[in-house]
């Protein structure tokens, strides 16, 4: 009897896959760090004979060509791929044989890349799952223009081919796994919900309900700001990214901290943004572990430059760690861990800013105070709603655009919390006075502040 295990990587919102049988298997786009995949395949007591890429990933370093190295398994790439290292060509049509009766296909799905293949698990000639990478994803598919301007609109009409493609050659029935769409920035737009059918996606996804002419006009108009890194993460799986190093960062003590903030590098807290809120070294930027750490400090940090990690707890760095790996940003210069005083200098104190809510800005506001409202969400947020007189400058354009902000106290929102303690500590860097409201987007309503909606 066939598995399907899943590997969640919620950080970067891409998921993984072992598929085998009692004795051998098939890894799906791994991720960098592959020690997490010879577990699960230990505890399922199979040789990993395949390691299968469904495109040259845009948005994380992939393990696959380390996972092969290491578990001698051959390495399917696709065949178009433009790729410098050796591997398993496999086109359209190509079948390995996994375990005894099972078998994996390859389909061409071009659409998300021009080479892009998702991968149909067979068992005694039935499909039974559907490995669709950044093809077919749940309600929605992946974006085109990742790989170059002038071709997405033609990769646009690809993925409208690609996913009917899928719908018409596989049953209802037939599990849809994809690697991107739970978060990540891959996906053309936010997808809800954690499992679906080949045949649910037939009812419900935009690439097999509408029309070709009106999906590529509804996706083209919904695309957002590419993450800066994936100008980087393309580069690097096409040339074969070296093997990850996880090993511990150097210690940090006070002075060495100074000294990376003296140099113009970045030293950045973990921490939750309570915590930072309440006492941080002045200069550190707050980027929360529990949050998308490596999707927006490798955003807005500009590349390459070297990052100090600041932390509760040595397990909290190590987990940073290999989520950064995972998006290119290798070996931290230093970490520090435990009571933040001891990352300041003798006779220097932390620094802090307040943190409030939606009904403490209507009270300002109610009072007369002439405050700054930065709003750090995506367009398409801002497009259904934002609080009156506010300055609109998303997330990941801030800290080169800090001298936009008008001056005075500074109330910075997002839609839930996390992007405004980034975007506050960016601020509180630059030493402008600032207020982190942590709170929901929808409170501003509630608390009678001016919600409106840009004019068509």
């Amino acid at each position: 009897m066939y598995f399907v295990d899943t590997l969640e990587f919620e950080g970067l919102g891409n998921r993984s896959y072992l598929a085998g049988d009692a004795r051998s298997a098939v890894v799906i786009d791994p991720p960098r760090d592959i020690d997490q995949v010879i577990a699960a395949a230990a505890r399922r007591g199979v040789r990993i004979a395949y390691v299968a890429e469904t495109h040259v990933h845009n948005d994380y370093v992939s393990g696959g060509l380390e996972l092969a190295r290491v578990t001698g398994a051959a390495y399917l790439v696709p065949t178009a791929a433009n790729v410098s290292f050796a591997r398993t060509p496999v086109a359209d049509g190509d079948t390995v044989g996994v375990d005894g009766h099972l078998v994996l296909r390859a389909v061409a799905t071009p659409g998300h890349t021009p080479h892009h293949t998702s991968y149909v698990l067979e068992e005694d000639g039935r499909g039974v799952a559907a490995f669709t990478g950044g093809s077919l994803l749940i309600g929605t598919v992946g974006r085109p223009d990742l790989v170059e301007p002038r071709l997405t609109e033609e990769l646009a009409r690809a993925q409208h081919a690609s996913a009917h493609r899928l719908a018409d050659e596989l049953d209802d029935a037939v599990p849809v796994l994809p690697t991107h769409g739970f978060g990540s920035f891959c996906s053309s737009s936010q997808a809800e919900g954690e499992a679906t059918t080949i045949g649910q996606e037939r009812t419900s996804n935009d690439a097999l309900t509408l029309d070709v002419d009106t999906f590529v006009a509804r996706m083209l108009a919904g695309l957002e700001d590419v993450p800066a890194y994936y100008a980087h993460m393309g580069p690097a799986n096409a040339a074969g990214p070296a093997p990850i190093d996880l090993t511990p960062p150097a210690p940090a003590d006070a002075e060495r901290i100074a000294k990376r903030l003296a140099a113009g590098e970045w030293v950045v807290d973990l921490r939750s943004r309570v915590a930072f809120a309440e006492g941080h070294v002045a200069g550190a930027f707050n980027f929360e572990g529990e949050g998308k750490l490596a999707t927006y400090l490798a955003w807005l940090i500009p590349w390459g430059k070297p990052v100090t990690l600041l932390a509760d707890t040595p397990g909290q760095i190590a987990q940073a760690q290999r989520e950064l790996a995972r998006v290119g940003i290798d070996r931290p210069t230093a970490a520090a861990t435990g009571d933040p005083a001891s990352w300041v200098r003798e006779g220097e104190e932390l620094a802090s800013f307040p943190r409030a809510t939606f009904a403490d800005l209507a009270g300002v506001r109610e009072r007369g105070e002439e405050v700054v409202v930065l709003d750090v969400r995506r367009d398409s947020e801002r497009a259904n709603g934002y609080v009156e007189d506010s300055v609109h400058i998303p997330i990941h354009e801030l800290h080169g655009r800090t001298g936009e902000v008008p001056q005075g106290t500074v109330w910075v929102h997002c839609a839930g919390g996390m992007r405004a303690a980034i975007a506050a500590s960016l601020l509180d860097a630059a030493g402008r006075d600032v207020v982190a409201v942590d709170d929901s987007f929808d409170a501003a309503r509630a608390a009678h502040l001016t919600v409106t909606r840009p004019c068509p």
